[in-house]
């Protein structure tokens, strides 16, 4: 199936049903008084995260999303049945925004999560409600409230603990295929990974870590070369960044040293959080380093890059040095937990919820309406 991990549609609400003015008529009942129901509630539209479904391409072709109208209220004193509400099931990781103004609605971040995209409108009151001391009879009624419509911008980033970033054939999915069942595909020429791949590393039985594996970036992605700079975006809920650098490139003018600053560059024009995240050098492709050079070519590039952090030395398609690099990965994440997802902003209806059931009973909302 094709990956698609951003849409945009319009969800339309349903209006309430409007009210009812009748009047009871019944025999040897000659003034029955008012009797007319209320509309029923407009169908809302919702929302949920469902973590078997892994892209968004079904609303890349169904962008129009609509749910049905409040029944009318009827005579004695029956009430108008509330429509259904509209479900639309998401990827685990959906971030929800306004597509007109970029607010924030919901991060749809755990299974089941739920938002409301659009809610429904009341329905109106029937003239029951506007019998009192010196209106016997009313004729009064209101019509149903309009159902919410907006564009809703659908945003995927995918769910994991560690990001790799580099450039094309550095070795990531060499590196997440030796690390994880994972099995992206592999090959000699530049950006064979076309989408974001998932690896699940498990440490012991109790301890794991999921890894994405991106498309390769270069230098100017910023400016829209290249593959990665589209999915870069789903490095943002990850805690760790691994650099994959290619120590061994087959090209004699390629620069190591300068494609991981070029890489770091970026990284930092796109999103100065995300260059923010704490960053680890994996220098790959030890085993086409001779043995007596590799220790002084470690050294060099480290010295060259002004880098003082982490750094591992592999060959991820021999596996040398990817064990002590997991476990490195697990007592980092160990110690770092995950922080919360972000929620909506305290103003207004709360994002995430489970829909209340409709009330029985409504007050007045709208002006009254007189039938001819």
């Amino acid at each position: 199936m094709k990956f698609v991990d951003e849409a945009v549609i319009e969800v339309h609400a349903g209006d309430g049903g409007n009210g009812s003015a009748s009047f009871r008529r019944e025999k040897f009942v000659p003034r029955g008084g008012p009797d007319g129901g209320d509309g029923g509630r407009g169908g809302s539209i919702h929302a949920v995260a469902d973590r078997n479904i892994n892209t968004l391409i079904d609303y890349r072709y169904a962008r129009i999303h609509r749910a049905r109208k409040g029944e009318n209220g009827h005579g004695a004193d029956r009430y108008g049945r509330g429509a259904e509400d509209v479900v639309l099931r998401v990827p685990v990781g959906t971030v929800i925004s306004d597509a007109d103004t970029g607010e924030f609605v919901a991060d749809l971040a755990t299974d089941g999560a739920t938002a409301v995209l659009a809610r429904g409108g009341k329905g109106g009151l029937g003239n029951i409600h506007f019998k009192s001391s010196v209106n016997r009879a009313p004729r009064q009624h209101t019509l149903g409230e309009a159902g919410e419509s907006r564009r809703i911008r659908f945003e995927l980033k995918v769910l994991a603990d560690v990001g790799l970033l580099g450039l094309p054939n550095a070795g990531k999915s060499t590196l997440i295929r030796a690390v994880s069942a994972a099995r992206p595909k592999v090959a000699d020429y530049p950006f064979t990974t076309l989408a974001p791949s998932l690896g699940v590393v498990r440490t012991d039985e109790r301890r794991s870590f999921v890894v994405a594996d991106v498309p390769g970036l270069i230098e100017g992605a910023a400016e829209g070369a290249g593959l990665g700079l589209r999915f870069l975006r789903h490095l943002a809920r990850t805690r760790l960044l691994l650099h994959v650098v290619d120590l061994a490139p087959l090209d004699p003018e390629a620069d190591p040293v300068r494609d991981a600053k070029a890489i770091a560059k970026e990284l930092k024009k796109f999103d100065e959080s995300l260059a923010k995240k704490p960053r680890w050098l994996v220098l790959n492709k030890l085993d086409l380093v001779p043995e007596d050079e590799r220790e002084a070519r470690v050294a060099a590039f480290v010295k060259s890059m002004r880098y003082k952090g982490p750094v591992f030395a592999i060959a991820a398609i021999s596996g040398e040095g990817c064990r002590a690099l997991t476990y490195a990965i697990q007592d980092w994440l160990d110690a770092h937990p995950a922080e919360p997802a972000p929620k909506a902003p305290a103003t207004g209806a709360p994002a995430v919820l489970t829909p209340a059931p409709v009330r029985a009973r409504r007050r007045r909302t709208a002006a009254p309406t007189e039938d001819a």
